[in-house]
């Protein structure tokens, strides 16, 4: 299970950084406070990545060994050349969640969720689960991206000093 949380905190972390959710959760750090911010990020991300680990485990039940590590195999590559194409920056999540007066962990949470539907984490912690074992793969993907929001989350912070 260690292997599983390690391998899973790691693919996660690398993949979160510099990704449209990152810029999501600093563009609500200069409107929120940290804490609810990190905690939407929690709620939204321990959600959405246990519907991925059941779906990988599932995927894990349904598929033969070879099948699985072949599509394995081609779905980390399929992730690696995503990762290194370029997302356009964007806060629009940020200012439509904030439209509609609700607080802080609620607006972070739901932007999150909508914002992290089938992107490529959700696909990664996918592919994770059916090969590696599926409460570590769920622990290493949330403290992954979490981890890497929560950097976010700091440099918002003090953008929200320097910046109306």
């Amino acid at each position: 299970m260690a292997d599983a949380i390690w391998l899973s905190f790691g693919v996660i972390f690398a993949a979160e950084l510099g990704d449209k959710s990152q810029l999501l959760a600093l563009a609500l750090a200069t409107r929120y406070r940290p804490w609810p911010v990190l905690g939407g990020v929690a709620l939204a991300m321990a959600t959405i990545l246990g519907l991925s680990v059941g779906l990988g485990a599932l995927l894990a039940e349904a598929l033969p060994t070879r099948a699985l590590n072949v599509l394995a195999g081609l779905a980390f590559l399929g992730f690696g050349i995503w990762t290194l194409r370029r997302e356009p920056p964007s806060a629009t999540e940020a200012r439509r969640a904030h439209r509609g007066g609700r607080s802080a962990l609620k607006t972070t949470a739901a932007a999150f969720f909508v914002a992290e539907l089938g992107d490529k984490t959700m696909l990664a912690t996918i592919t994770l689960a059916a090969t590696h074992h599926a409460f570590g793969t769920w622990l290493g993907a949330t403290l992954g991206i979490v981890s890497a929001d929560a950097l976010a989350i700091l440099v918002g912070r003090q953008l929200s000093q320097w910046l109306p």
